[in-house]
């Protein structure tokens, strides 16, 4: 129960409330569970979209009698997690969109990719490196913003 409380406590009262409700659409007889083949449903009404993988993974944690339903408290643990590691995912994105982006204006110039690309060593012309803008650039500009990087490094 400590456990469950500290992880339920880096939600928010919104998100605890999105939980809820998430987790009684789901729990249709009303008996306050629902079946380990309905979470991903639940998770991806949420915009959490994990893997076959990271799902089962969850759910062992979490259901430990195995008995294939998951309460509240056990769904309410695996998202805290879920979303903590998704906060985690995104800071280190923001943290890597930084190094590129030398003068803090949240554009990574041409330039900036050039000076952080001989920095690790990866020397590439400037045709390369034209390249490489081009295809994160999606608003034509000529630089890289931050949703443009993410979802260049996310694939």
């Amino acid at each position: 129960l400590t456990t469950l409380y500290t992880m339920a406590e880096a939600l928010t009262e919104e998100q605890i409330a999105e939980c809820r409700d998430a987790f009684s659409i789901f729990d249709k007889d009303g008996n306050g569970t629902i079946s380990t083949s309905e979470i991903a449903q639940v998770m991806r009404s949420m915009n959490q979209n994990p893997s076959e993988e990271e799902i089962q993974q969850m759910i062992s944690e979490v259901d430990s009698d195995g008995s294939g339903n998951i309460d509240f408290d056990e769904f309410l643990r695996m998202m805290a997690k879920s979303m903590n590691e998704e906060r985690n995912a995104d800071e280190e994105m923001l943290a890597a969109f930084q190094v590129f982006d030398r003068d803090g204006n949240g554009l990574i110039s041409i330039d900036e990719l050039k000076q952080v690309m001989i920095e690790l060593d990866q020397q590439l012309t400037n045709t390369q490196l034209e390249e490489l803008v081009k295809q994160a650039d999606v608003n034509g500009d000529g630089q890289i913003n931050y949703l443009e990087f993410a979802k260049m490094m996310k694939g």
